[in-house]
Formats: C-alpha cells, structure tokens, sequence
C-alpha cells in the first residue's frame, strides 16, 4: 500500500513511528505537509499539488493535523476523500471532535457520561452557569483549546467569574464544567484503534496542577480498565465517527465520565508507558479497511 500521512512534523515522535511500522509491514509511507499542498477543485477531476507535484497513487491516508491549522488540513483532507483515497479518520469526524461543545452534545444525546457541562453566551447569566455545575471549585474551558492550554480551574464562585468575564473581554467561547474531586487530579487516557482498546494507561497531575497532560509534567502509569470504561471509550469513539481516537475519561463516583475524545492522539506516552505497539495497530487497521472509495462522506459535510 502506499499511505500519505498529513504532518508538519516528519521527526516528531508519533510521525516516525507510523513511518516505521508502515514500512515494517512492507508499505509505502510518505509524510507531507498539508499547508505545502495546494488544491484543483475542479468538476470530476479533483486533484491536490504538493510543491508542484499532483499527488496521485494513494491507497490510504493518516491525518495528523494540528488544532492550529484545523481549518486548512480539514480542506486538504476532504480534497483526498474526494479523490476516493481512504482516511483512517474523516473531515467530517475530526471536525466534530475539534469542536469540543458539538462533541459532548453529540456524547450527550447517546447517553455516555461526561461532566455537567454549561454554556452561555450573555454575561447575565454568569452566576446561573456557575450553579448548573453545583459552583466552584469548576473547571472553565476554551472551546478552542488543546493539550491543556485554555484550561483553567477556578476555586470560588467569585474567582470563576473573574476568569468568565475576562474571557468575554478577549471573545472567547468557553464552556463551564463541574470539577470531579474523587479523580484526584487523574485521567485515564483510552488509545481506540476501530472498535478496540488497544492500549490505556493512568495519567496523573504533577504536584499543585489539575491537568494531567504529560508534556504538563504530570506521570503515567499502567491501568486495568473496568468494562464499563473500555465500553464507553469505544462508544465515545464512534460515536463521532473516530475509527483511530485518545479518548480522556475520569473515574468519578458515578462512573466513567469522558473528558475529551482527541482524533489525532500522541503515540509517544502510550507507547512508552505500555510498551506496546500502537502504531502497528493503526497500520494493520488500515490493511484491513482501505479500499477505494470506501470513504463513507467522500468530502461531503
């Protein structure tokens, strides 16, 4: 097979490894920037240029756009799904998991547990978003925020609204969530490859932070998932149409509540931590999977 993978980071970890393991299982892999290519949208003939060259040839492709240039990558991606080259992950499924407030409405709506979540837009109802979520300590969110950045947790009412207004002052959209004590600054972060768990491990925040981001400083650790949490993980993930997604759950003490479904995960962590070869994973869901064609939106939505 020959696989594309959409990076701007050809020595960044999770880039190198699925190079390696495709290779390894004897495919092609080529890395490209999707902010160098360059698209014909044209009737009946779409095509995509990467420094000059038309891009043709292509059995699958591996998406790993940033949040940052969601916008451009989604459009080079759809580009390709129309070109009938199959994605591990859609446009239209990492879009909806970028969009952090469509996702747990979409979460919500099939019933999985998340936080109680709160989302306004008029100042005036400050202090009644701050009660839906039983009030501080609460955890505000930028809705465009990644990896931790935008994340803040307030330790009063009065110190959360301080953060809201401030944000409202920059026009920031942020959503409010009810801070789950019991998780004690730890996360579970789920690695689903189609309808599989296939690696998880226990992260948990360095001393005096919540988050519990590995670049934050915060540690990991092997974990045995319960039923439930392998369930909801899967679930989460396909719920948004992830076939390939880091999906962050908390322990609270009613049950596995999901945090965030991430469509782009890193492999560095997991793969360290578990020691297992998530990467291979992916390649081998895509040996699988790929036909052309088979893209189920083609670029539509």
């Amino acid at each position: 097979m020959n696989i594309a993978i959409l990076s701007r980071g050809p020595n960044l970890y999770s880039t190198k490894r699925l190079v390696e393991a495709a290779e390894q299982r004897g495919h092609k892999a080529r890395v490209i920037n999707p902010l160098r290519c360059y698209m014909n949208i044209s009737a009946h003939r779409p095509e995509v240029y990467y420094k000059q060259e038309a891009l043709t040839g292509f059995d699958a492709v591996i998406p790993r756009i940033g949040a940052s240039i969601t916008f451009y990558g989604l459009a080079v991606l759809r580009q390709f799904e129309m070109m009938s080259v199959y994605s591990l992950n859609e446009s239209v499924s990492i879009g909806r998991s970028r969009d952090k407030l469509r996702s747990l409405q979409l979460l919500s709506r099939k019933g999985i547990g998340m936080p109680i979540t709160a989302f306004a837009h008029n100042p005036d109802d400050t202090k009644n978003v701050i009660e839906l979520v039983k009030g501080a300590p609460l955890v505000l969110k930028l809705l465009e925020g990644t990896q931790g950045v935008g994340v803040v947790m307030a330790e009063t009412n009065q110190a959360a609204e301080s953060v809201i207004d401030a944000f409202r002052g920059l026009h920031a959209n942020i959503m409010v969530q009810e801070f789950i004590q019991e998780a004690g600054g730890s996360d579970i972060r789920c690695f689903v490859v189609g309808e599989k768990v296939v690696a998880s491990m226990k992260r948990t925040a360095k001393e005096g932070e919540f988050r519990s981001n590995l670049h934050r400083g915060g540690s990991s650790a092997m974990v045995k998932l319960t039923p439930e949490e392998r369930s909801t993980a899967i679930r989460s993930a396909k719920i948004l149409g992830l076939n390939c997604a880091g999906v962050d759950i908390l322990r609270s003490n009613h049950g596995p509540v999901v945090m965030e479904v991430n469509s782009s995960p890193g492999l560095q962590g997991i793969e360290e931590c578990t020691q297992k070869d998530v990467a291979g994973r992916i390649i081998e869901f895509i040996e699988k999977n790929a036909r052309p064609g088979k893209t189920r939106t083609k670029g539509k939505g």
